[in-house]
């Protein structure tokens, strides 16, 4: 049985991650290396994003109930980050200890903006809190690469980080733009996932035994770890570096498609 983290969970491993990103960026040579995962980006811009990113979630959650996510004028400060290292990294922490803050105080269950809202995903500040655990985590992958010493995305975190991405990410109602298909998603900790896709949209379930779903009518699958498949998701690894059978095509169109066009 699948098990999500709790918000518990989620606010402890917000700051395990956040540590983990100010360690790749303290430890990495420079904050003009350009960023192997966007080359348009360099360090210093990335942990800029990021953390302005943080700051607008924070300002979304404490915003409560909206038809709109907040203007810039809420979170965005108007001066940007510090390019002085330490100070950034000064910055950095103070992004997501102001997050966990309003997340904290919020709890799991404040109604919230969100851009998802044609997924299954409730728009509430507990799933503002996942979404944010695995942007962090991703992020911190691309730090970690920069110096050349990247890590696997903790296993806890990499299982409901990939479940995020289908029930979020994937999941939609807006109608499959190809022909109908189905895609299995199997990480080797022993989880699995089953997507449909037709002109209902993306639904997604878990796929156990027990269901009794036969293999046969799958189009495609892939397998690894629970990391991986968060990284391939995100485009951080090719498809080469998953187990994979069936028709290669499904996945390319799976990662061109973008339901908000």
């Amino acid at each position: 049985m699948h098990k999500m983290l709790t918000f518990p969970d989620q606010l402890r491993l917000i700051n395990e991650r956040s540590a983990a990103f100010r360690a790749a960026v303290a430890a990495a040579p420079s904050l003009d290396v350009q960023m192997p995962t966007h080359p348009e980006r360099t360090l210093f811009d990335h942990v800029q994003h990021v953390g302005m990113g943080r700051r607008k979630a924070a300002a979304i959650v404490a915003a409560g109930p909206a038809d709109a996510p907040p203007e810039e004028s809420a979170w965005g400060g108007g001066t940007g980050a510090p390019r002085e290292r330490e100070a950034l990294l000064a910055w950095w922490v103070e992004s997501v200890e102001h997050l966990a803050s309003v997340l904290r105080q919020a709890g799991p269950d404040r109604g919230c903006w969100t851009w998802w809202g044609d997924s299954p995903s409730p728009q509430t500040s507990g799933a503002w809190a996942r979404r944010q655990l695995h942007e962090i985590a991703v992020h911190t992958y691309d730090v970690q690469l920069t110096g050349g010493a990247q890590q696997p995305i903790p296993e806890e975190i990499a299982l409901d980080g990939f479940d995020d991405c289908q029930f979020t990410l994937c999941a939609t109602t807006v109608p499959w733009p190809h022909d109908p298909a189905i895609v299995d998603y199997h990480a080797t900790e022993g989880h699995s996932w089953r997507l449909r896709l037709s002109h209902d949209g993306a639904q997604v379930a878990h796929l156990t035994p027990a269901a009794g779903e036969d293999p046969d009518t799958t189009y495609a699958s892939a397998r690894g770890t629970a990391s991986d498949l968060v990284l391939f998701f995100y485009g951080r690894i090719p498809l080469d570096s998953l187990k994979f059978e069936g028709d290669r095509r499904v996945f390319d169109q799976l990662a061109a498609w973008d339901p908000s066009v």
